[in-house]
């Protein structure tokens, strides 16, 4: 029962009325908040995905479509909201740590020497080293690490296997490949998109996570998804 003040005022009722009033205004106030994070966070991402694509002009748009790519098969798959967006971050600055790698070697026409390899496949290490002592939602800098690993171990930087591997950067590991194949390279013309099709169905549960790439092989066969061109 409501209390009464000396006038007959029901007290009680008030003081529910404007304690749910504070707590709506305070549930606004937070919302505001996290919609400014969210959007800082994602003019960050924005920014590094530039940075790194401004020095190799050849692969130019190739985080965003990989995003692009990352992004639909995880629709296919059904994945929460939540992780979707956090697989767009993570897919548009994939290659950050490229941006330690030497420019004449990122855009190198003629095979890589030992050497020269070995940088490259530094780049996983290089990005989670930068991408740590960011405050992003915590898994990011872990699937950037980890999405060059495979299946059978033969990937790198730990040689990591099956579910020890992200999802998030089993998907962006078929998404990348696929991309990557399906477009011109310094060292090489693009193979096409069906050859980059049947590299990922060769290596279905060996390499590629199954579930990851029959969704990839639905977006493209079924559903008629292509690489937006630059």
């Amino acid at each position: 029962a409501p209390n009464f003040d000396l006038d007959g005022n029901a007290t009680g009722i008030v003081g529910t009325l404007k304690d749910i009033t504070e707590l709506k205004h305070s549930e606004i106030e937070l919302k505001k908040s996290l919609e400014k994070l969210q959007m800082a966070m994602n003019s960050t991402i924005d920014a590094m995905s530039m940075i790194t694509e401004s020095r190799d002009p050849y692969t130019a748009g190739h985080q965003k479509r990989v995003a692009d790519l990352a992004i639909a098969i995880a629709e296919e798959m059904d994945l929460s909201e939540e992780r979707i967006n956090i697989i767009h971050m993570a897919s548009l600055i994939h290659d950050i740590g490229k941006i330690q790698i030497p420019a004449e070697i990122l855009v190198k026409p003629g095979k890589l020497s030992e050497i020269e390899f070995s940088m490259i496949k530094s780049h996983p290490e290089i990005g989670y080293n930068i991408l740590k002592t960011v405050e992003f939602t915590p898994p990011i800098a872990e699937i950037v690490l980890q999405h060059h690993e495979r299946l059978d171990g033969s990937g790198y930087p730990k040689g990591i296997t099956g579910n020890e591997i992200l999802l998030e950067s089993r998907i962006i590991a078929v998404a990348d490949v696929v991309e990557a194949m399906a477009s011109h390279r310094p060292y090489r013309p693009s193979l096409g998109i069906n050859n980059a099709l049947e590299e990922i169905t060769r290596s279905r549960g060996i390499c590629y996570d199954p579930d990851v790439v029959n969704a990839c092989l639905r977006i493209f066969k079924e559903k008629g998804f292509e690489f937006k061109q630059d």
